[in-house]
């Protein structure tokens, strides 16, 4: 019996699968793995322990793993894809390939047909594929500059968004979603707060900002008006990227496929309201799957092949 792994290394939360030709044998979950957010050190660890667990669940040792497919953020890039290899060598056997966080989203969602997959979890991205296997994307040029609408923009944008509210003298309307913010980051002053975002900043810490999504999703709830127009913002961030991709590959084409996943999509439901609504509004022909892709599926698919 044949065995395979597939991994989705995301930034946040690490995912593993192993399975055979057939079915799945055991999962396994971990810290965030991708390699330019968190190190290599940070890496090897939460490869490891997800690796280890999934392997535990199914009962087979790493050295009868036969092929393996890790999806991460950048996996396409040389460099990247060197060290992902390089340490997943080190406990596991068998053919290693590393490919882009997209490509296995894709495959899960569509496997070799068409559609349009967008992703939003620590980061963002929008990625198609039309029936003449032409291929686009939108966003996902890293937190510094894109990733509109992931994790680290949402939380950024809800930081930028209370010290925006205090220079206008409207502190006590973002009271609810400071204090979130605040207790996400264990600090107690708004003078403490800046120093951890522009050093989270700074030492290119994009996890630092993503961590601040439960608490605005919390303050949102909480009747926060300044967090849920950061959501609001971000489902339609989100459909703007899709609508790119769109445009440009499948023009009036037919009906175009679109799913998402990540951890915005699985968490916020405000998020997938607004980006299902302005899509639809702004693309009649999109035809919606609001099933949650789960992207390590299509990198176990992958691995088999």
């Amino acid at each position: 019996m044949s065995i395979f792994l597939g991994i989705d290394g995301g930034g946040s939360k690490t995912s593993c699968v192993i399975g055979d030709d057939n079915s799945l044998l055991g999962r396994g979950t971990s810290a965030g793995s991708n390699v330019v957010r968190v190190g290599e050190r940070q890496a090897r660890e939460s490869l490891g322990a997800a690796v280890r667990q999934a392997c535990a669940a199914a009962n087979i040792s790493p050295a009868r793993i036969e092929r393996t497919c890790v999806g991460i953020a950048g996996g396409a890039r040389p460099e990247i894809s060197g060290v992902v290899r390089q340490v997943l060598s080190e406990f596991i056997s068998g053919e290693i390939e590393v490919v882009g966080d997209m490509a296995i989203a894709m495959q899960a969602a569509f496997g070799s047909n068409p559609g349009v997959i967008v992703i939003a979890g620590t980061g963002s991205i929008a990625y198609g594929r039309n029936s003449e296997g032409e291929i686009a994307r939108a966003g996902g040029w890293g937190f510094a500059i894109s990733d509109e609408g992931s994790g680290h923009w949402i939380g950024r944008s809800a930081v930028s968004a209370c010290m925006r509210a205090n220079d206008e003298a409207r502190a006590e309307s973002t009271r609810v979603l400071l204090e979130s913010i605040m207790k996400s980051w264990g600090v107690t002053t708004r003078e403490q707060l800046v120093v951890a975002a522009n050093a989270a900043f700074n030492a290119d810490g994009a996890s630092d900002f993503a961590a601040l999504l439960p608490g605005v999703l919390s303050a949102a709830d909480a009747g926060d008006a300044t967090a849920r127009a950061v959501l609001n913002q971000a489902g339609v961030e989100l459909a703007t990227l899709a609508k790119i991709v769109i445009g440009r590959i499948f023009g009036n084409a037919g009906v175009v496929p679109v799913a998402v996943s990540g951890g915005v999509f699985r968490y916020c439901e405000t998020v997938r309201q607004i980006f299902y609504d302005r899509l639809r509004g702004e693309c009649p022909q999109v035809l919606a799957d609001v099933t949650l892709v789960d992207p390590a599926m299509g990198a176990l698919d992958l691995a088999r092949q």
